[in-house]
């Protein structure tokens, strides 16, 4: 079912009567999306596979206590990510956003505005210039960008997976993750700054 064409209110009551095709159809809509989430806390695509699954029957437990404070998708997302955080910590992989180096700000800290600067703190003092779009679809660099992701932290790669794969916003990150905005906002940057000095080092290999 299209976003436009998508009723949650009607979907909630399909489940809660427990509508077996309204729940196969909202497995369908978010599942893989949940997967790729789960992978920034857990060792491997299996494992994030069995909190995916794990994340969806808590869904279907909590279903009667879901209060509408925030959309269906930001509360199935949280108990996904919650579940996730819990595995990772079993399997020691986790890293706690708190964990986090204060300085850990990706390469090239003086590509960036100072923290400080009255308009535009930490945002690129010159913007770098855009690659040629036909450099950037194919399969290997596709394959090179997952894999910048899948190199960052669990912090960075959860917050760069929610906004700039799955397209949330900022506000619904902050309630997906429990960070605050500005957290949500600096794990971005450095993230953004980590894949693209990959894709650039990438692109440069390709140079003639």
């Amino acid at each position: 079912m299209s976003a436009a064409g998508y009723d949650e209110q009607a979907v909630l009551t399909a489940l809660r009567s427990g509508d077996e095709a309204a729940f196969a159809a909202l497995v369908r809509r978010h599942h893989a999306s949940m997967v790729r989430i789960a992978r920034a806390y857990v060792s491997s695509a299996e494992t994030a596979e069995e909190v995916a699954q794990e994340a969806w029957l808590g869904v279907l437990r909590g279903l009667d206590r879901f209060e509408g404070r925030a959309s269906l998708r930001t509360w199935i997302f949280r108990i996904l990510t919650n579940t996730a955080k819990t595995r990772g910590v079993r399997d020691q992989r986790t890293i706690p956003f708190s964990a986090l180096e204060p300085d850990d700000r990706g390469p090239d800290p003086d590509r960036f505005l100072p923290d400080d600067h009255e308009h535009w703190p930490g945002h690129w003092a010159v913007l770098p210039e855009p690659w040629p779009e036909d450099r950037l679809i194919g399969a290997e660099t596709a394959a090179r960008l997952q894999q910048a992701i899948d190199g960052l932290p669990a912090g960075q790669r959860a917050v760069i997976t929610l906004r700039d794969v799955e397209g949330l916003g900022s506000a619904e990150v902050c309630n997906v993750l429990e960070l605050t905005e500005t957290n949500q906002r600096v794990l971005l940057h450095r993230a953004r700054t980590r894949v693209r000095a990959a894709l650039e080092d990438y692109l440069a290999e390709e140079v003639p």
